[in-house]
């Protein structure tokens, strides 16, 4: 039996306006949803605060078992599960199988939480028990984007139920079933309580009115810098927390000694996959001058061979930009590039929403798809000729979320990777790495730091309590 039912997406009927659910490959409507608006939000904020009371009252055993459950179905829809991301989100197959497997580590990580200790007992002056419990937030907003869009969703709703939230999910219209609706069916059938997940595809409006409802006190958002950065603004009007995860324009590092072999499959990873548009994409290729026109001839000669197509019924590397307004900024901050001055190695073409690979070279701070997160399959490359420039250059960007270093003295690469600021760094490998079991997030325009994974989470997603306890009322001088 199908975990999602197309006929029965959404049990209640939301107020927003109806929403054809398309297949970017082929342009071909997959079903119709209606979307929230603000009232929604509010009628889901209220129900979810009602129900949130006994759930965090759940013992954590029970609660670990719907997360375990839910990890499960996972695994057992996958099948299901695959197609959606494949057909609605515009991913290769791999990608899909790859969000999957983080989706279900993501609920058994999760689950592992609810037993986690709750506080320490702390030192008194006075004779009492004192002592710090970690308590949940209450009702958690998720704001999830369209690029990983079960991942993204997953990543924040899996712990903030498992600690005892309920949780209110706006994910883009775009990917609303793989992002949203198929978390629903997941946790509804793993035997999750009513009204403790509430699912609410919608625009701006919907995304404001979840910010700014005082029984939300936790924000978790993943997108654009921009977005972000008006989020972070209303919460902090708001006077709540806001967990941002944001844009980046990674640099992946190649020292002189790198070896181009091993080098070009793993640069040509870091910039092609999911079409470029992934936060960790690597948007900025820094390659020792002693290297660069090999490098540069070799990852174009990569990029050309590339399969770009549908991902539903062909076996390609590269399936299409999910929509035509994606598809024109990627294709703009490429010509504007060519323009001014940088040469076209490779790619730079598209056919509907199906975007060639694409490698810059001669770029410099003049070049737009260079110093702008282009969140597109695009690979500018500029060449040093010092570790101290190589540095310098990396550094030189608004952004702060991923590093990559190749280099045969990994001790080197990490010595580099302290003068340069990022959130995550990875030695010999390129930007884009995902792991439900790591903390991940950015630095600078790349966000408010990590606040995913193992501690991360039990902080994002509680509240600290001082509690104290004495035997006989405490006395005072009046």
């Amino acid at each position: 039996m199908p975990l999602l039912d197309t006929k029965s997406w959404q049990p209640r009927s939301l107020a927003g306006p109806g929403y054809t659910v398309t297949e970017p490959a082929t342009g071909q409507a997959l079903g119709t949803l209606a979307l929230a608006g603000p009232e929604d939000v509010e009628t889901a904020a209220g129900r979810a605060a009602t129900a949130q009371s006994a759930w965090a009252r759940t013992p954590h055993f029970a609660r670990a078992a719907v997360l375990r459950k839910a990890g499960d179905l996972f695994t057992e829809h996958a099948a299901e599960l695959r197609e959606w991301l494949v057909r609605e989100s515009g991913s290769v197959p791999g990608k899909a199988d790859f969000e999957l497997h983080v989706a279900a580590q993501e609920c058994y990580e999760a689950a592992a939480l609810a037993s986690r200790p709750a506080g320490q007992v702390l030192p008194s002056e006075a004779p009492r028990l004192s002592y710090t419990r970690r308590v949940p937030a209450g009702v958690v907003g998720v704001i999830s984007p369209f690029n990983a869009p079960l991942i993204l969703s997953i990543r924040s709703v899996a712990p903030a139920l498992a600690l005892g939230n309920a949780v209110l999910l706006k994910p883009d219209p775009r990917t609303a079933v793989c992002g949203g609706l198929a978390l629903a069916a997941v946790f509804a059938a793993a035997g999750l309580p009513e009204d403790l997940l509430h699912v609410l595809p919608g625009g701006p409006d919907a995304g404001q009115a979840l910010v700014a409802d005082p029984r939300v006190p936790v924000i978790s958002f993943t997108g654009s810098t921009a977005a972000g950065r008006a989020v972070g603004e209303a919460a902090g009007r708001h006077l709540k927390r806001a967990h941002l995860e944001l844009g980046g324009n990674s640099a992946m590092i190649v020292l002189e000694d790198a070896d181009l072999d091993a080098v070009i499959s793993t640069a040509a990873w870091g910039s092609f996959f999911h079409q470029g548009q992934i936060c960790m994409t690597t948007g900025r290729h820094l390659v020792h001058a002693s290297l660069y026109d090999e490098y540069v001839e070799r990852l174009a000669a990569k990029a050309d061979s590339l399969a770009v197509g549908d991902p539903h019924r062909d076996q390609v590397h590269l399936g299409p930009i999910i929509d035509s307004g994606q598809l024109g900024k990627i294709s703009g901050l490429v010509e504007a590039s060519t323009a001014a001055g940088a040469k076209l190695a490779a790619g730079g073409t598209y056919d509907r929403l199906f975007y060639r690979p694409t490698v810059l070279a001669h770029v410099d701070d003049r070049t737009p798809a260079y110093t702008e997160e282009v969140f597109g399959p695009v690979a500018p490359v500029r060449s040093f000729t010092t570790p101290d420039e190589a540095a310098a250059l990396a550094a030189q960007s608004p952004y702060g979320l991923s590093l990559g270093i190749v280099t045969r003295d990994p001790a080197r690469g990490l010595d580099l990777a302290e003068r340069i600021p990022t959130g995550i760094v990875h030695i010999n490998d390129q930007t884009v790495n995902d792991e439900a079991v790591a903390p991940f997030g950015g630095v600078a325009a790349s966000g408010t730091g990590a606040r995913f994974g193992g501690e991360a989470n039990l902080e994002a997603f509680t509240e600290l309590r001082w509690t104290t306890v004495r035997g006989d009322v405490a006395p005072y001088p009046f």
